[in-house]
């Protein structure tokens, strides 16, 4: 029987245990998904003390936070890739062999020759580099490999249903599908009993590439759905808007505990939304409004000004001279026009030649003018060229590169989060050394210590190592490049296989990203990493604040609509697109303790009727009257 004073929810968890069956527990947002989590592993260990259990979450602070709260020698609790690691890092013929053959059938994909061979005489060691060479592997190797030998071995399979009679995870949306097929397809090859439970909410799923739901698993019954309709974070009037959001059957309440964060005096907070529109639109001008009163946009830990698109955040923030050349560099169309004008011409050229030497062999003339002269009339575009042109056509024409490379909000570098960033290398790289920088700044010596491989013997050691971390500190208006060679030099941060593969051979980006100061990544970095007002709506999942401001601008972002959120009667909608707006606009209103304002530019009137619909029309405001 349950212990008195358990939530419905987690007696129902405990319903489905008994009866050896997995479960998911969906609770919208603000729900207290995570102290259901803690609540059935302590409900676990009281009723069966020697149960092994591994609980899996989506963030180290989450982990934190559990293993504060529980202390018990059969829990372990780890991110996804430490987790997996552990368990497969003892086997290491089967992950050389599987490593290999993931190589050579491109399910891993590096610039090696192919086939490739290594007799990994090292072992393979999980970094936060990726070294083939010498069996350093990291993140994104460590989940593939996972899956592919699970998927391989049967006896994998039985090992970790013996070592744990429970895996729980946590934020289950937001988990790579890899994962779920590990724990919910391979791990059926073993004939042991344990039991797999979720936490999440599909409704929060944000991310390209992650599960989204287990849809698929719930019709089959080979998961029992549970769901927890409480609320604890948002006020009545966040409630009523996003239960209006929610494209499930699941309509959240007030919780019953009178002490909730969303309660006052033992009712609950009634908070405030509003919906502003106009024609014209100044933010910097509208913040200054009595709607905004109370609200301190300096203090990012309560206040946070959302928006989908970065251009007007990088001029404001003063980063765009990065993200200037991510997305206005001018040799991309240029390589893109002579790409075309070589296909559709016909003429066969040696791609072993160099920039220089194609365009003075090729027939084609554009407006009178042949393409480089076309090029070269425009101001600054001659010292570009220069860098090129005495590079070999053949590594010329792969040139490409986009804004997501720098401004995509996961890095791959961060435990936190498990699906693949879309970051290039060099951005990946610079993040590495500002993650160590404020590691240490943070006092996590141990963290510090395994990002840097630094041993710490005596006080000798840590002066030293204070003294490169304060000088690399130092180092703002330096140029990128000379901040990578020196956080190299000091070993704070070595250049690893993937960021030398991308410095060799003359890169174009990376001799132009070098030579910007570095005072534009930090800015770049404070940005990404949520430490002001000025954020992506993206990048807020997870969190909570007093006020939230969201700018409605689809900012010529195709796979989002803001239209066809408040319209979706428009002929035009696209499914895939409205469902993924309607996901991020929920997870962005939810984020709000007190007040939510949302802005929108030149709405329609049908999206006017639906805004008026959600918010009442008592808080939509007209700007221009």
């Amino acid at each position: 029987m349950a212990t008195t004073g358990l939530e419905k929810e987690v007696i129902n968890i405990f319903k489905e245990i008994d009866k050896g069956n997995n479960f998911l527990l969906s609770g919208g947002a603000g729900s207290g998904k995570t102290y259901s989590l803690i609540s059935v592993i302590n409900e676990i260990l009281l009723r069966s003390p020697n149960s092994r259990i591994a609980c899996i979450t989506y963030t180290n602070a989450a982990a934190t936070e559990i293993r504060n709260r529980i202390t018990s020698e059969n829990l372990v609790v780890s991110t996804i890739h430490d987790f997996l690691w552990g368990n497969i890092s003892s086997f290491q013929t089967s992950l050389k062999e599987t490593l290999l053959e993931a190589i050579n059938e491109e399910i891993i994909k590096l610039s090696v020759v192919l086939p490739y061979s290594n007799d990994f005489s090292e072992g393979i060691k999980y970094k936060e580099h990726l070294r083939i060479e010498n069996g350093e592997i990291s993140h994104d190797e460590v989940i593939i490999l996972a899956k592919l030998m699970y998927q391989k071995y049967k006896k994998l399979c039985d090992i970790l249903k013996d070592k744990f009679n429970y895996i729980l995870v946590d934020e289950y949306q937001d988990t790579s599908p890899y994962v779920i097929e590990l724990l919910l397809d391979h791990l059926n090859k073993s004939d042991k009993k344990n039991i797999i439970g979720f936490f999440g909410d599909s409704m929060q799923s944000i991310y390209d590439n992650s599960v989204c739901n287990l849809d698929e698993y719930i019709s089959s019954n080979k998961v029992i759905e549970i769901t927890k309709k409480h609320n604890r974070r948002n006020p009545q009037s966040v409630i009523n808007l996003s239960n209006l959001l929610r494209r499930d059957s699941l309509k959240q309440e007030p919780s019953n505990d009178k002490t909730a964060p969303n309660m006052k005096d033992g009712i609950i907070k009634l908070g405030s939304i509003k919906y502003l529109y106009g024609s014209e639109v100044e933010l910097s001008e509208l913040k200054s409004k009595s709607f905004f009163s109370n609200w301190d946009f300096s203090d990012s830990k309560k206040c946070k000004d959302l928006r989908l698109t970065h251009n007007l955040i990088s001029k404001e923030v003063e980063f765009s001279d990065l993200t200037d050349i991510y997305d206005k560099d001018p040799i991309l169309k240029f390589i893109k026009d002579l790409k075309k004008h070589l296909k559709e011409s016909g003429e066969v050229h040696d791609e072993n030649k160099t920039l220089k030497n194609i365009l003075e062999s090729i027939n084609g003339r554009k407006k009178g003018k042949t393409y480089l002269e076309n090029f070269l009339e425009k101001e600054g575009n001659q010292e570009l060229y220069d860098e090129i042109k005495d590079n070999l056509f053949s590594e010329i024409r792969k040139i490409y590169f986009d804004k997501d490379n720098i401004l995509s909000d996961k890095k791959e570098s961060d435990e936190e989060i498990t699906i693949p960033s879309k970051r290039d290398k060099l951005i990946k790289h610079l993040f590495k050394i500002n993650d160590i920088i404020t590691t240490y700044k943070n006092n996590d010596i141990n963290e510090f210590i395994k990002k840097t491989s630094f041993k710490i013997k005596n006080n000798s050691d840590k002066k030293n190592i204070q003294k490169k971390v304060d000088l690399l500190n130092s180092m703002s208006e330096n140029l990128i490049s000379e901040v990578i060679e020196y956080a190299d030099k000091s070993g704070l941060c070595i250049k690893d296989d993937n960021i030398k593969d991308f410095i060799k051979n003359k890169n174009y980006l990376y001799n132009r990203v070098s030579k910007v100061k570095y005072q534009q990544f930090i800015n770049l970095y404070n940005y990404l990493e949520g430490n002001i007002a000025l954020s992506t709506q993206h990048k807020v999942k997870g969190s909570e604040f007093d006020n939230v401001l969201i700018f409605l601008d689809n900012g010529k972002w195709s796979k989002y609509n803001f239209e066809y959120l408040f319209d979706c009667t428009n002929p035009n909608v696209r499914k895939t697109v409205l469902e993924r707006t309607n996901k991020l606009f929920y997870v962005c209103c939810t984020r709000a303790k007190e007040n939510l304002v949302v802005v929108q530019k030149n709405p329609t009137g049908k999206m006017i009727e639906t805004a008026k619909e959600w918010f009442g029309k008592e808080n939509c405001h007209n700007l221009g009257t």
